[in-house]
């Protein structure tokens, strides 16, 4: 089942999410990610004030079924990391858009931004088998 893509969300390979927010990106895995992973039982994630960089591995997911790398989809400085996720990971398989985010980025590279998908983009990416 597909779930809705948020459209004015951006998206990596990697099946995280942006999402603009002022000067601001707020970032999490998308409703596909956690989905293959199923239920998430412990999230790993960076302090505040960690650099980042994109399309690198900032933290970890752990589900009943595998442990998975998160990445990045922007450099910048981790402002925050959603505490809440530490005591309640499976906030994640129920809110994965909205209460499951992981981590608030203030990018240092404004063209990485234009090189992330649009939901469209990342629609037909999923079409392809999403790998």
């Amino acid at each position: 089942m597909m779930t809705s893509i948020p459209k004015d969300f951006k998206y990596t390979r990697e099946h995280e999410w942006a999402k603009q927010e002022g000067d601001r990106v707020r970032v999490g895995i998308t409703a596909y990610a956690q989905e293959q992973l199923g239920d998430v039982v412990f999230v790993e994630l960076p302090k505040v004030g960690a650099k980042v960089s994109a399309s690198k591995a900032f933290g970890v997911v752990e589900s009943v079924k595998a442990v998975s790398d998160l990445f990045a989809p922007v450099s910048g400085e981790i402002v925050e990391a959603n505490a809440e996720l530490t005591q309640k990971p499976e906030t994640v398989n129920a809110d994965p858009y909205g209460k499951g985010w992981m981590i608030l980025i203030k990018p240092s590279n404004k063209a990485e931004w234009d090189q992330l998908l649009t939901a469209q983009q990342y629609e037909a990416f999923l079409k392809q088998g999403g790998h």
